[in-house]
């Protein structure tokens, strides 16, 4: 005996299909958008060496350049780390070190849009990062690592590296689950991790 569905519960399941499918464009889309229009607030800032927000009404500016070549990534870091600004690209944890600088700097972004690529990073993948005053370190990616997020800290370091964190699982339709990928990157110059006292939070 063939089981058959209603027409109007399919209708409501195909329009229901519709609206995740739209949604989930209407989310890359703006991402893609917005970084259009972070790429030339950030030529203008190092032009002026100074922020320049994306638009009149943001509450956040890029600071930050971060590129990995092998993977075709090119993206700008904004500041803060709210769900405002990870919506349009990955945020600097304004308690880490400031991008390309001494100390270890925190990027955080959304693990289906600007930071779906760190489950394709690879031990010794080269991370570039520049500044507003266009200094550019680069990193290597020495480990990665899925913790808690209640347990999650980061150390402060004496020497540069840049940490990277999103969402975990990846392909997980659950929003703000209680893991965490964390991706660890050591700049080139450097063999060893000096460590201070202190730990940042977040």
């Amino acid at each position: 005996m063939k089981l058959r569905i209603p027409r109007p519960v399919g209708y409501f399941c195909l329009i229901l299909a519709g609206l995740f499918i739209t949604d989930g464009l209407y989310i890359k889309t703006k991402a893609m958008v917005a970084q259009q229009l972070l790429l030339r607030a950030w030529d203008k800032a190092v032009v002026l060496d100074e922020p320049v927000k994306p638009w009149p009404w943001a509450d956040t500016w890029p600071v930050a350049r971060l590129r990995v070549d092998r993977l075709g990534i090119d993206c700008i870091v904004l500041e803060g780390e709210s769900g405002e600004v990870l919506a349009f690209g990955p945020g600097h944890l304004s308690r880490s070190a400031q991008p390309a600088v001494s100390g270890n700097c925190v990027l955080v972004g959304h693990r289906d849009t600007s930071f779906a690529f760190l489950k394709d990073l690879e031990k010794g993948d080269i991370l570039t990062l520049q500044n507003l005053q266009q200094k550019t370190r680069r990193y290597e990616v020495v480990s990665t690592a899925v913790k808690k997020a209640s347990n999650l800290f980061v150390e402060d370091t004496l020497t540069p590296w840049l940490t990277l964190v999103t969402c975990y699982p990846f392909d997980t339709m659950r929003a703000r689950g209680e893991q965490r990928f964390v991706v660890f990157a050591r700049e080139q110059q450097f063999d060893d991790l000096q460590l201070t006292a202190q730990s940042l939070q977040f």
